[in-house]
């Protein structure tokens, strides 16, 4: 395009002239004029091959676009790590006075409420129930528990009180308070006191119960020939030796004084190795028998009597039932720190066929109810 400008300024230069004279003043300057203009168009700036200015314009109807907002940094932030279960105490039931129970001015009584252990850690004599906040009710600023309190137990917690010389209602909040001071669980107490000619109190005696758990670290069994062994198995060994077990339960969780009223078995928790209801008359018995620790002197041989309870053959041993006899047994070791159990086949034991036959235990339970 630019070659037929110049070519197109050339034919209407080259026709002018043959139209003007010659030799004319003025001439040169015309020439020099003609030369100045092609430089000028031949050194002009193009713009689009048009020489027209360029522009940027946006087609009507169209949004601005908007640039993306800049992303902050992706950053892994890690999870709220969990609340710590070790102390968790689960509320059960009020045992006595129950929220709005009316009591006389001045009356004492004895609150108890009754938990589980739901925590992982054993409640041990270091931990303690705490007056916390409301009216103390002359009750004690604080008080250790007594015995343990392992997971999955439960335990009545009781506290002495004496209700306000005035009428009203009243209420004390208390909490645990385990070995290194940490506090946990909240509850309460709340009664109304009211003068003697109203006041009544008609609740019936309240029955408590607990769940007893052998103590694995000091059960056992003892053979004929004196080995002692860590796990409680009873029958015979495959060198024909008589073996005897070993239960021990804590007894210090139910309160000195209380009255059993129901003891239900449960050794459902066991293993058999070979035929051990084959053994003299294929009845298993457990016996009172206060050992300690276990050792080769604890071994009872010949035919023993006095059982408390017997098991003969494993349907039986697999079902839970309550036995009168062990409730005596309970009572009996009330107020003491061990109730210990001795299991065994009656003799003749062993069977003389040269295999091991044996009932293993796992963790055997007695459930005691007492007031």
């Amino acid at each position: 395009m630019k070659k037929l400008m110049i070519l197109l300024v050339l034919v209407i230069l080259f026709t002018a002239s043959c139209n003007m004279p010659q030799g004319e003043p003025g001439q040169n300057l015309s020439m020099t004029q003609v030369a100045q203009t092609l430089t000028a168009l031949t050194s002009a700036t193009p713009f689009g091959g048009f020489g027209l200015p360029t522009t940027t314009t946006t087609p009507p109807g169209l949004p601005t676009l908007t640039p993306f907002p800049t992303l902050p940094p992706v950053t892994n932030t890690p999870l709220a790590t969990a609340t710590s279960n070790c102390n968790i105490a689960q509320f059960v039931t009020d045992v006595t006075y129950p929220d709005g129970t009316i009591v006389a001015p001045n009356q004492a009584f004895v609150k108890t409420w009754r938990f589980r252990n739901a925590g992982t850690c054993t409640w041990t004599p270091s931990y303690a129930v705490v007056f916390s906040s409301g009216n103390s009710m002359n009750g004690p600023a604080t008080q250790a528990l007594t015995g343990n309190v392992n997971p999955g137990q439960t335990v009545d917690i009781s506290v002495n009180l004496t209700a306000p010389a005035s009428p009203g209602d009243y209420t004390g909040y208390w909490r645990l308070r385990d070995g290194a001071g940490v506090l946990f669980n909240q509850f309460y107490v709340q009664i109304k006191v009211q003068t003697p000619a109203t006041a009544t109190n008609t609740l019936p005696p309240a029955i408590a119960q607990v769940v007893l758990n052998s103590l694995g670290g000091e059960d056992g069994y003892v053979t004929s020939g004196g080995t002692v062994f860590a796990f409680p198995n009873v029958g015979d060994t495959a060198d024909e030796q008589g073996a005897e077990a070993f239960v021990n339960f804590d007894m210090s969780v139910i309160p000195a004084g209380a009255t059993i009223t129901k003891v239900v078995v449960n050794f459902s928790d066991y293993d058999m190795l070979g035929n051990p209801w084959g053994l003299a008359d294929g009845c298993l018995r457990a016996y009172s028998q206060n050992y300690g620790t276990v050792d080769a002197g604890d071994y009872v041989g010949g035919s023993p009597t006095g059982a408390y309870i017997r098991w003969c053959g494993a349907g039986e041993l697999s079902s839970t039932f309550e036995v009168p006899d062990m409730k005596t047994l309970v009572q009996s070791a009330v107020g003491s720190s061990r109730l210990s159990l001795r299991l065994q086949f009656k003799a003749p034991n062993p069977n003389g066929n040269g295999i091991g036959d044996m009932v293993r235990f796992g963790t055997v339970k007695l459930t005691v109810a007492y007031q």
